[in-house]
């Protein structure tokens, strides 16, 4: 069972520096608005991509549209050997349809 953070939460962990954000939209619309500080990380990339991404001790939650593909997305990362086993790998509840706060727009950041 994946563990659900709630768009509230996602927000004040976000302002309090102790959060990543793994975006799994394709990349056109994550550029039109995203989660402050988002890594865009399509889920089809997202397998290949999950070596090559540098994973540390902060916790980390996936965002999607409606929050169904970023439990997925939640299970590959949490399953990666990289990722160490005491650090959260969460999904943002009802993803970006219940995101009701600031969001940046532009191109995606680096990983």
């Amino acid at each position: 069972m994946v563990e659900e953070l709630t768009p509230e939460e996602v927000n004040e962990r976000i302002e309090e520096g102790d959060l990543r954000v793994i975006d799994t939209r394709p990349p056109a619309e994550f550029e039109q608005g995203h989660i402050p500080g988002a890594i865009n990380v399509p889920l089809g990339d997202l397998p290949s991509m999950v070596p090559d991404i540098e994973w540390d001790d902060t916790d980390v939650v996936c965002a999607c549209p409606v929050g169904q593909s970023s439990k997925q997305a939640a299970m590959l990362i949490s399953s990666y050997e990289g990722v160490e086993e005491d650090v959260l790998v969460a999904s943002m509840a009802g993803g970006y349809e219940e995101w009701d706060f600031e969001l940046e727009t532009g191109a995606a950041a680096d990983a």
